[in-house]
């Protein structure tokens, strides 16, 4: 196994108000996913496993990086005002799509499920572009990444 990957991570609690058991199923499945397999290699680090917490902080996405240790590693900050569109259009898709579950016809669902897949996609490939030159991961690991940052920005 690289030790380019992350080999544990947390959603920092400061930076979300309060979770529905929906939203901690899609922490709890983006995290084991994530963790199954994932490419994440620190600009100028000689390698991990890195232990990340994600956060938000002042309008800002953080990336706090340490060493399976716990040995602080690094900080990325990202602007948040790039992700806010693309994550309140997701949320939009994806509350139409649980709701056509339950009483809308398959093409109708499928129609829905394809436009929330590429939102996702489209959050994915905007979070590599953010971190270039910070941060490298290939297209799985950061459409997973996606997920977390929404779930920080899911306050019920």
């Amino acid at each position: 196994m690289s030790d380019f990957r992350i080999s544990a991570i947390s959603l920092d609690n400061e930076s979300v108000a309060r979770r529905t058991r929906a939203i901690e199923q899609e922490r709890e499945v983006a995290i084991y996913d994530l963790l199954e397999a994932n490419s994440f290699r620190v600009s100028g680090s000689d390698g991990g496993p890195y232990r990340l917490t994600l956060g938000a902080e002042e309008s800002r996405l953080v990336f706090d990086v340490a060493l399976e240790d716990g040995t602080p590693h690094g900080r990325v900050m990202l602007s948040l005002a790039p992700f806010r569109g693309l994550i309140r259009d997701y949320f939009l898709v994806c509350d139409s799509y649980y709701k056509a579950i339950r009483t809308a016809p398959p093409s109708q669902i499928e129609s829905l499920d394809m436009g929330r897949r590429a939102l996702h996609d489209e959050g994915a490939q905007l979070l590599r572009a953010r971190l270039e030159g910070k941060i490298e991961t290939d297209f799985d690991t950061a459409r997973r990444l996606f997920t977390l940052i929404c779930v920080l920005h899911l306050k019920v």
